[in-house]
């Protein structure tokens, strides 16, 4: 495959090869139509492997001491949240026990206020999600930019930005930023689209409310397990079923290291099966209309002194002078 291009698939099944716009306006004509794009080679070889080598010490440094802080109340039955959790996400029971933990703890600090709700129908922003998964081969790095000097400027990136900004409004503000490793020899993730709408009935608002953008800090290719999307389907203003069946006109987003791929939450995806002996590394920065509750609470995630450090832009998508205010 070229790297500037990308496989898509015709009515017939037949694979057509098209390449990548490379222009601002192309390329957010071909999101908005398709409901994704890829832009090859944003960063540098030598930006990509600066970033790739401290993403691997922060992972190496979180396996060996997860994050775990004190318990809370175990009184209180919790078997419906960690039957949930652990039928929806490939979790092993050291995992499922820290994130009980975490669960705990916060419940704790939220003076024991339980979802109104049941578990299922919980938004995911108000729920902890899994550090290790697919059995512990694969792993995430939550609150980035608390812990990493190289990725404040990828939050920012002046063209991944005005692209998201084009799309959500000028106002629009960082959800989340984190970090993945899909590990070697696993099967691929769910099909989904992306937080608010997998609480929100169909039919799905019919304009996008986040945007997700993906760099590539590997080469990204359909045997590493690269995003899969299906193209087209944020059209459909519905979502698909939360499994790993085979979507015929799914396509991977495939790229060199230092590419970004982005699409439209609404856009089905999952992550590809990395059918091969090495993980494959993504730094996430996930942006939302200003009005959309962030998935990461960077105010209380950040330090003041860290986020003071900042430039006035991402001191804004943090949530600086973009939350509500105590009136009065």
């Amino acid at each position: 495959m070229s790297i500037k291009g990308i496989s898509t698939i015709r009515p017939d099944n037949t694979p057509k090869r098209t390449l990548m716009p490379n222009d601002h306006q192309s390329r957010l004509a071909h999101l908005m139509e398709h409901g994704y794009v890829v832009i090859p080679e944003v960063l540098n070889r030598v930006q990509t492997q600066t970033i790739r080598d401290d993403m691997d010490r922060i992972f190496s440094r979180e396996r060996e001491i997860p994050f775990l802080p004190e318990d809370g109340d175990t009184l209180v039955d919790d078997s419906d949240i960690e039957s949930y959790l652990r039928s929806s996400y490939n979790i092993s029971k050291n995992e499922s026990d820290r994130l009980m933990q975490r669960i705990r703890h916060t419940r704790n600090h939220d003076l024991m206020t339980r979802w109104p709700c049941s578990i299922e129908a919980v938004n995911k922003t108000f729920l902890h999600l899994p550090t290790l998964f697919d059995e512990d081969r694969s792993q995430r790095i939550w609150n980035l930019l608390n812990k990493s000097d190289t990725i404040p400027a990828l939050a920012e990136h002046t063209e991944i930005l005005k692209l998201a900004q084009n799309i959500l409004g000028t106002d629009c503000i960082l959800s989340d930023c984190s970090a993945t490793s899909i590990g070697p020899h696993t099967e691929g993730g769910s099909w989904h689209v992306d937080v608010p709408l997998g609480q929100l009935p169909d039919p799905l608002p019919d304009f996008p409310l986040t945007t997700q953008n993906v760099w590539m800090l590997d080469d990204f290719t359909e045997s590493n397990g690269a995003t899969r999307v299906v193209p087209r389907s944020h059209l459909l203003r519905r979502k698909p079923q939360w499994d790993s069946e085979h979507q015929p006109n799914a396509i991977p987003l495939t790229g060199p290291a230092g590419s970004v791929a982005m699409w439209l939450s609404n856009t089905w995806h999952c992550s590809g099966a990395n059918i091969t002996d090495f993980p494959r590394r993504a730094v996430l920065c996930y942006y939302a209309r200003s009005w959309i509750k962030p998935f990461s609470d960077f105010q209380r995630g950040i330090s003041l002194e860290r986020r003071a450090c900042f430039s006035e832009t991402l001191r804004y998508l943090l949530g600086h002078s973009a939350t509500g205010l105590v009136r009065g």
